[in-house]
């Protein structure tokens, strides 16, 4: 039996795309910090000049998965990791949001074989969405922490 797992070690070497929602830009900027800060302790350069690193800014969730295909076709990526807050108001909108970024999201990474960590958070209030993105517990770090695992676990399959 061969037993395969992504380590957290070096990630220096890892091509790495993030695409991020402005809605909601109070929680998704503090989600990227977590992120951009778990990255570079595990190596990714996060300077303005790296080569490693690109991240695209799109206006809501909704346009995740457009941005994404446009990232993968232009450049090999180890890993993208989406960024998003969809927080739950008074219509039905949030549903619509959530499951047309979730599919498209999903359906990418199952087409073009790299993985694609979905951290959009999806919260009922603003005060859950800060908690999620606050200082002793932001989600950012943990979708970063996934990304290196991933992109790791991929290079040991192929």
């Amino acid at each position: 039996m061969i037993n395969y797992e992504g380590s957290f070690n070096d990630a220096s070497s890892l091509k790495v795309g993030i695409v991020i929602a402005r809605f909601n830009d109070l929680i998704t900027n503090k989600i990227l910090s977590g992120c951009l800060d778990c990255l570079k302790r595990h190596g990714v350069d996060t300077s303005n000049t790296s080569k490693n690193l690109d991240i695209a800014w799109v206006p809501g969730s909704f346009e995740l998965p457009i941005a994404i295909k446009a990232l993968l076709n232009k450049s090999d990526y180890d890993v993208i990791i989406a960024l998003g807050a969809v927080i739950k108001g008074e219509t039905s909108h949030y549903d619509v949001v959530i499951n047309e970024a979730s599919k498209g999201i999903a359906s990418l990474a199952q087409e073009k074989s790299v993985p694609i960590i979905f951290g959009v958070l999806t919260t009922d209030n603003m005060q859950q969405a800060l908690e999620r993105a606050g200082i002793k517990n932001n989600l950012g770090w943990n979708y970063g922490l996934q990304a290196i695992e991933m992109a790791n676990l991929m290079k040991e399959l192929k």
